[in-house]
């Protein structure tokens, strides 16, 4: 069969062509570049856990050795501190980590895998489909014709990909500016995030009413002032001043000694494709959606996205297509970026209002400052990893469905596990392998050797229902799970979302609900790439 080809690539497109190739997919990336990235200390990448622990999954790199762990996050109005955290392992600290940095990290992974094909100096001009297979054209030194199984544009904000398929990508342009610096300098505080809303030393040019200092590896720091609405030309001369003034305010004295390394001005725009799915081609990333508002991570949700429709494909490449699971994709992902983008257009007009509500409900400001530290930090609605809750891979009445504290069409809980070998690995080290996951909850089987109760009490019916499943399946045991009983049973997708929890070994719910998530009983190949 042939390979998938992804057009683009940036981090989206190379997690997309290393989670293919982990679940023995072959794939072609086009690189209309000239196949490495200029080191650009100013454009850098906040990850949350989900999506660090996802691309150290697939590289094997130590990103937390290229990037910066934050140590904490503090919030500052004028000169009040409004709220402090401390990342001491109750709560995660995202990963700072330069773009380049990342990429050169996924290429690395990839110069060594068989399945990839990465062809540089090719830009995208034409697609065409039909039932059986994608063709592409490329022009450039390498221009040539391509035949694909699949196609996937990661080839970002003016992807060549959704122009071709005429896909329409409605939404707001410059919903906020900001100038950047990078720079190595110290600061009162190693290691911590900080967000200053409204300094009291703006005295140079428009006002700046809010400043982010996020901490790099190596004394390097990435500085974000924003900028008010309209166009104003943001002079080396007015960015010179804010990072004096910016340095010598927070250190309380003159502006310490500092090296600047890169500068440039970040415009976040947020727009969401109407389609993420023609026949056989797919969008992800920027191509498909734009946001970043109020400290939120695009990124995050491209990498998600590509972890969303790696399995999927992997299960049409190895198995023939089942449009229901395909279209899935698009049902899933968008309805989260949607959700995500709503938070935030709702978000903004308080957020940036000015004082005219702060002066009117009493405790505003605070307010503000969580919603932020939300969107900077991941969590809430501005930041946390959706939940699929209305997928339509979602099983319906099932007898013997329980509660746990993970919901349904949410990611599980990284929790330890025993696997079928009787080594103990962490849950999310099994993702990502094209199998769905079968997790008994069994307190006190860690302490005794797997050959003592493999064989015991309900282990051999559920090893029997697990083998009879419709699509390829792990069984793990788990000494516990946040909320769950005693034998209970999770079923889990490849992609780390909870499918269903079951009271018990119940094969057919079982059954059921891993039909359910691969989108229902199969059906023959009668409309695909008709659409």
């Amino acid at each position: 069969m042939d390979p998938v080809i992804i057009v683009g690539a940036g981090p989206v497109g190379l997690t997309l062509a290393l989670a293919l190739a982990r679940q023995e997919v072959p794939s072609v990336v086009l690189d209309e570049g000239p196949g490495k990235d200029e080191p650009r200390p100013a454009r850098t990448i906040v990850l949350r856990e989900d999506t660090a622990a996802l691309l150290e999954r697939l590289t094997g790199a130590p990103l937390a050795e290229l990037g910066s762990h934050w140590a904490g996050w503090r919030s500052m109005r004028r000169k009040q501190v409004m709220r402090e955290i401390t990342f001491d392992g109750t709560e995660p600290a995202p990963l700072h980590i330069a773009q380049h940095v990342l990429t050169g990290a996924l290429r690395h992974a990839l110069a060594g895998e068989r399945l990839v094909k990465i062809s540089v100096d090719n830009r995208l001009d034409s697609v065409e489909q039909e039932s059986s297979g994608v063709t592409a054209h490329t022009r450039g030194p390498k221009g040539t014709w391509w035949r694909g199984s699949y196609l996937v544009g990661c080839d970002g904000p003016r992807s060549t990909v959704r122009k071709l398929l005429d896909i329409r990508f409605p939404g707001r342009t410059a919903v906020e500016r900001h100038a950047v610096a990078a720079l190595r300098t110290e600061l009162p505080w190693p290691d911590e995030a900080l967000l200053h809303r409204a300094p009291p030393w703006r005295t140079s040019g428009p006002s700046a009413g809010e400043v982010t200092g996020r901490p790099l590896p190596d004394g390097v720091w990435r500085l974000d002032w924003l900028l008010p609405p309209g166009k104003d030309l943001v002079t080396p001369e007015l960015l010179l001043a804010r990072i004096r003034e910016t340095l010598a305010g927070w250190t309380d004295g003159s502006t310490p000694p500092y090296e600047l390394l890169d500068t440039g001005v970040h415009t976040v725009h947020h727009r969401l494709a109407r389609r993420w799915r023609v026949g056989r081609v797919f969008l992800a990333g920027d191509a498909a959606h734009l946001l970043g508002a109020l400290g939120t991570q695009g990124l995050d949700e491209g990498l998600r996205d590509a972890d969303n429709l790696a399995w999927k494909l992997a299960s049409a490449w190895h198995h023939g297509p089942h449009e229901a699971l395909l279209d899935s994709y698009q049902a899933e992902r968008r309805a989260v970026v949607a959700a995500r983008l709503r938070a935030a257009d709702q978000a903004l007009p308080l957020v940036r209002g000015g004082a005219g509500l702060r002066a009117v409900v009493p405790g505003s400001a605070r307010g503000h400052d969580s919603l932020l530290t939300d969107g900077h930090l991941g969590r809430g609605p501005l930041g946390a990893p959706g939940a699929y809750a209305d997928s339509p891979l979602a099983p319906r009445h099932l007898e013997g469905e329980v509660p746990v504290d993970t919901l349904p069409g949410a990611p599980v809980a990284d929790v330890l596990v025993t696997a079928e070998d009787g080594s103990f690995v962490r849950l999310r080290d099994r993702l990502g392998r094209g199998s769905l996951l079968v997790v008994l909850v069994a307190p006190g089987t860690g302490v005794w050797e797997r050959k003592h109760w493999v064989t015991a009490g309900v282990m051999p019916r559920l090893a029997a229902a697990v083998t009879a499943l419709p699509h390829p399946a792990e069984l793990l045991v788990a000494e516990s799970y946040p909320g769950a009983a005693a034998h209970t049973v999770l079923l889990v997708r490849p992609d780390g979302h909870l499918v269903t929890a079951l009271s018990g070994v119940r094969p057919a719910d079982l059954y059921a609900a891993a039909e359910a998530a691969l989108g229902g009983p199969a059906k023959t190949e009668a409309t695909a790439g008709s659409r």
